[in-house]
């Protein structure tokens, strides 16, 4: 369960455990989408009049292709969370950028959009198929993991200042 009633927020403590879909509305067009759901926990509790405070922790696979190779991959994101809720009426809350504004008439606090926003940030850009991935040949495109290709590796002359410092350590 992602959507809390603020009333009983007001009087005890929440228990956060739910899972937020790949497919759920939330997203939207080019986000990181999680090749699973997203596991979330932690605990939701009053912090004062008009807030509330979510500790817990995000846990999801993504997919997309290698970055060296093309081929499809995953990487586990994994991401602990504090997160302050505060209503229209807080003006303390206008300057900070981590603090998440709801309407103050809402009866439910959803905490699907900070989770959508905290999946951006916790989700790697890149993924690798594997650490020792060594990607595809500039030249012909072959998957070097595969085997080595017939190329004549030429070298960029504009980098042969860096190659002579690194043969020199």
């Amino acid at each position: 369960m992602l959507s809390f009633d603020i009333r009983s927020l007001e009087s005890r403590a929440e228990v956060v455990d739910g899972l937020l879909a790949p497919d759920d509305p939330i997203w939207e067009e080019g986000d990181p989408r999680p090749e699973g759901p997203i596991r979330v926990s932690g605990r939701i509790s009053s912090a004062g009049a008009e807030r509330f405070y979510w500790h817990g922790r995000l846990e999801g696979t993504v997919a997309g292709p290698c970055r060296r190779c093309l081929e499809d991959a995953t990487a586990e994101a994994h991401e602990e969370v504090h997160v302050v809720y505060a209503g229209e009426a807080d003006e303390d809350a206008d300057e900070d950028p981590d603090v998440y504004r709801f309407d103050s008439r809402t009866v439910e606090l959803d905490l699907r959009p900070a989770v959508r926003e905290l999946w951006l940030l916790a989700a790697p850009a890149f993924v690798l198929c594997k650490p020792d991935c060594k990607g595809l040949c500039p030249s012909c495109g072959t998957d070097l993991n595969e085997g080595a290709c017939d190329c004549d590796t030429k070298t960029d002359s504009r980098w042969d200042a860096l190659r002579k410092l690194g043969d020199t350590q």
